[in-house]
């Protein structure tokens, strides 16, 4: 009989398989579509283009699960991190390098510019510390263990190398609005909104959102970001990347079936027990693991009864409100954009955050059901780092639209999807004069799209809402939050667990510490 199931080929499902099959246990992938990645997945606009389909930086897939599973992709870090784009015609790139940053910011702030480094060295401090907390199994709430204590003394431990000033200002910053903390370290508008943008990414949030200082520096955990952030592309697209997760799996003795929906997990005595696929076919197992959003676990797949009406309704209220859509371009030419002289500052992430108050007002309209008509945008062109990923002399743009409501007020998806299209062409052709000519090809997801073709509940990117009410012992839901979920015998290891959304491995790495101990005491 099979150890485990794995419901999903993403990333964090392919990271659960690959350990759990390097521990000698006999593992089955079954993955809904044709491609296993999830949001790894490419998409080939035009025959010959390959843009993200989804997530378009890979940078924050954690060192260890690179160095334990040895996935044969290249990753690609350009020096440019992110360059932000003014409405005066100016630009700022925040580079890998600390010093070059603080110089360029000194044409926008000399007290700016003083201050970066230090804030640099702040946000990786207490990164550090929730790279160690990323890496626990949230205790039991209810009964702690012995294993439970001595985590949280090594938690201790972490925390106090801290120091006694950073650790409490770290406790004063995690529940702090990312533009309180912009505001209280740096002057320049420019400055401000670069910062606070990387804050709200996939989230139903804007800067002044309580917890979203936690977000931004839970962005930098396990990883170089700093206060630029990461950008890292896998060579040949993201779904390279799924691919060599997937070859790891496999090398380590894991099966992989693709084209293969599971349509219910299979449960006796109130235990699962293995899935039933689209096609009829039973699969038996000792334990099944979902790689699945949780709400989509619970409501879709387990018999009502078994979980009972109250987890059933905690599960129904797990907050998914996604409001993030994606545009992916094919551009005859490489754009001209205001402020850029050199196109090695295009090889990061582009963002269209030129202050707070203006992602800010991006985000009000998406609480009324409406998109802004001056929109935050985070964009690549990956194409600039990997000339792989489309045609000679062609590049290929891929925009996260943030704030796209799934529920459009007075509207529907149908009739709106080309008119954000048009809108995210508009907003580039402000900053890049001759935008609009270069698109040749475009396609745009929007967040119901997401769901269709993904499986994300309401086409939320990262499974639930990445906030202080949905964090470690509360991720996805308080006493579920250890891998076990909901029922004896099934696990949960996708971006809804502990450590959250986003290209980490986190999740799948953890959970498939859980089952270990589980198969080996049963």
């Amino acid at each position: 009989m099979l150890d485990a199931i794995v419901i999903g080929a993403g990333h964090n499902g392919l990271v659960a398989a690959s350990y759990l099959a390097k521990a000698k246990r006999k593992v089955l992938v079954l993955e809904r579509r044709d491609v296993v990645g999830g949001i790894l997945a490419d998409d080939e606009v035009v025959p010959g283009a390959r843009v993200p389909a989804v997530v378009h930086t890979v940078g924050r897939l954690l060192g260890s699960v690179i160095a334990d599973l040895k996935p044969d992709v290249q990753l690609i870090r350009p020096e440019a991190r992110m360059t932000a784009l003014q409405q005066d015609g100016r630009a700022l790139t925040f580079w890998s390098d600390v010093e070059r940053t603080a110089a360029e910011i000194r044409s926008f702030s000399e007290a700016d510019a003083a201050a970066y480094p230090a804030f640099d060295r702040e946000v990786r401090a207490y990164a550090s510390f929730l790279a160690h907390l990323n890496a626990q199994t949230p205790p039991d709430i209810e009964a702690p263990s012995l294993a439970d204590a001595i985590r949280a003394l090594k938690l201790g431990r972490a925390f106090r190398s801290l120091g006694t000033k950073a650790g409490r200002e770290l406790t004063r910053v995690l529940p702090m609005a990312i533009a309180d903390v912009a505001q209280e370290h740096f002057e320049s508008d420019a400055v401000r909104g670069a910062i606070a943008a990387r804050a709200v990414q996939f989230a139903k949030m804007g800067p002044w959102s309580a917890g979203t200082a936690m977000v931004y520096l839970n962005d930098s955990a396990g990883n170089d970001g700093g206060a630029a952030g990461q950008t890292v592309y896998a060579r040949g697209g993201p779904g390279a990347l799924a691919g060599a997760l997937a070859d790891a799996a496999k090398r380590f003795g894991a099966e992989v079936r693709t084209g293969a929906e599971v349509v219910q997990v299979s449960t006796r005595d109130g235990r699962a027990t293995g899935v039933v696929l689209a096609s009829g076919e039973e699969i038996p197992a000792r334990g099944v693991v979902s790689a699945a959003d949780p709400k989509r676990t619970l409501t879709h797949w387990i018999d009502p009864v078994v979980i009972g009406p109250h987890l059933r309704w905690q599960a129904e209220n797990i907050r998914q409100p996604g409001c993030t859509a994606k545009v992916n371009l094919v551009l005859s030419g490489l754009p001209t954009f205001a402020g850029v002289d050199d196109p090695a500052r295009l090889q990061g992430r582009l963002v269209i955050a030129p202050s707070i108050d203006y992602v800010e007002r991006a985000f009000d309209a998406s609480k009324y059901g409406r998109i802004s008509e001056e929109p935050y945008l985070e964009a690549t062109i990956p194409s600039i780092a990997d000339p792989s990923l489309a045609p000679q002399g062609s590049h290929v743009m891929s925009v996260i639209a943030q704030w796209a409501p799934y529920h459009l007020r007075d509207a529907n998806w149908d009739r709106e999807r080309e008119a954000l299209g048009d809108l995210v062409v508009k907003t580039l052709e402000a900053y890049a004069p001759g935008f609009g000519e270069l698109v040749t090809a475009r396609r745009v997801l929007a967040p119901p799209d997401l769901e269709r073709d993904f499986g994300l509940s309401g086409g939320h990117v990262l499974h639930a809402e990445p906030g202080l009410e949905c964090f470690f012992a509360w991720r996805p839901l308080l006493g579920h939050a250890r891998y076990r979920f909901g029922i004896e015998g099934l696990y949960l290891a996708g971006s809804g667990a502990h450590p959250g959304g986003g290209i980490t491995g986190g999740p799948g790495a953890n959970a498939a510490r859980e089952i270990l101990k589980d198969l080996r005491r049963s």
